[in-house]
C-alpha cells in the first residue's frame, strides 16, 4: 500500500526549526547520560551503591528513550509539514515530564537522607 498524498517542500525556516528541536532532544539525552554516569561514579557519598545505580539507571533509561524516539518525532513532523497536515501530538512530552519528576523525587530523597 502506497501513500499517494502530495508533498511539497516546506518553508526552510520550519524545517530548520524542526531540526533544532530534534537536536535539543539529542542534547538532553546526552546530558542525561552524563548525569547518570556522574551520579554513579562521582558522588559515592550521596547514597548507597544501589540507590546511586537506581538514579543513574533512570537518567540513562530516559536518555535512551529520548534518543530512540526523537528521530521518529522529527520525521513525523517533517512529513506533516510536507503534506500541509496538522502537526502530530507528541507522546514524548508527558513521558519525559513524568520521568524527570521521578528522577527529581528520587534525587531529592537521596539528598535529604544522605
Amino acid at each position: 500500500m502506497t501513500d499517494d498524498r502530495e508533498e511539497t517542500e516546506p518553508d526552510y525556516r520550519f524545517t530548520l526549526a524542526n531540526e533544532r528541536t530534534f537536536l535539543a532532544w539529542i542534547r538532553t539525552s546526552l546530558g542525561l547520560v552524563a548525569g547518570g554516569v556522574a551520579v554513579h561514579q562521582l558522588v559515592p557519598g550521596l547514597a548507597t551503591a544501589t540507590a546511586r545505580t537506581l538514579l543513574a539507571a533512570l537518567c540513562i533509561g530516559l536518555a535512551t528513550l529520548l534518543a530512540a524516539l526523537s528521530y521518529a518525532r522529527w520525521w513525523r513532523i517533517q512529513r506533516a509539514m510536507r503534506r500541509s497536515e496538522p502537526l502530530p501530538r507528541s507522546p514524548l512530552l508527558p513521558v519525559v515530564s513524568a520521568v524527570v519528576l521521578v528522577i527529581t523525587v528520587v534525587a531529592a530523597v537521596l539528598v535529604v537522607r544522605g
